[in-house]
This record gives C-alpha cells, sequence and structure tokens, in this order.
C-alpha cells in the first residue's frame, strides 16, 4: 500500500485546485455533502453536483456522471461521498475526466480504488473530510 498524502501535499492541493466535482452531492441541507460543498463553495471553490436525481444544486447544474462535465471545466478533485462500493466507478470517472485528485470522505475506505487512481498518476486522499482537512491546514 502506498503512504497516505501528507499534510504538504494536501495543502498544496486546496490552495492550486479551484473546481471540486462532488460525487453524491444532495440539494437536501441536512446531508454532510450538502454542508461540507456549501463550505468548500464559501472558501473560493467551484463546486460542480454530480447526482443523477438532482437538477441543480448551490446554484450549479448537476451532472448525472463525471463523464457529462464539459472539459472546459478542468476539475481539479473528484470528491467523492459515496459508499466504498461505488468508489472505483468515480474514481474511472476522475482518471477518465482528468482531474488531479481524489478525495474520499470520512468512512469512504477502498484501497483498490485508491491503488488505481495513484497509478493513473492522481493524488488520493482517503478517509478524510475536505472541509476540515481545509479548516487545519488553510484557515489557521
Amino acid at each position: 500500500m502506498d503512504a497516505p498524502a501528507g499534510d504538504k501535499a494536501i495543502r498544496e492541493l486546496l490552495e492550486s485546485s479551484k473546481v471540486i466535482a462532488v460525487v453524491g452531492l444532495s440539494s437536501k441541507r441536512y446531508r454532510p455533502s450538502f454542508g461540507v460543498s456549501q463550505y468548500m463553495q464559501s472558501a473560493g471553490y467551484r463546486i460542480l453536483p454530480v447526482n443523477p436525481n438532482e437538477e441543480q444544486v448551490l446554484g450549479e447544474r448537476a451532472f448525472a456522471s463525471l463523464d457529462e462535465i464539459p472539459e472546459d471545466a478542468h476539475v481539479d478533485i473528484v470528491d467523492i461521498f459515496r459508499r466504498p462500493e461505488e468508489v472505483p466507478e468515480a474514481v474511472e470517472g476522475a482518471i477518465r475526466i482528468g482531474a488531479r485528485a481524489v478525495w474520499m470522505q470520512e468512512g469512504v475506505v477502498n484501497e483498490a480504488a485508491a491503488a488505481r487512481a495513484r497509478g493513473a498518476g492522481l493524488l488520493v486522499v482517503m478517509d478524510r473530510c475536505i472541509l476540515k482537512e481545509h479548516l487545519r491546514l488553510l484557515r489557521r
């Protein structure tokens, strides 16, 4: 198993990224995906919702899959709010669209998908909350 992404790599990723595609983003305000994405949007990131059951979330058009996101959107991070068994599909999508990183939220662990993403050159952050890491590393 590869070493997990360290603070330096995560800080550099968060500082250099502009667009986050959030797989599993819900318009339901009580869902963690909504609160986390709302925070990241308020911190200056463009949030692209990826959820076939949504039309629009946080003022952005929702996409049924990562593959539907236009190339000119230049997704930096694919943030995954899905069950671990659904992560491989999101990782393959992240690779196809040329994302720089995949981020699996707290409680989401899939070692095989992480290895696949790393093998394709993507930074992998697993079982961590992007909001908490942003606060910890950039909002001191």
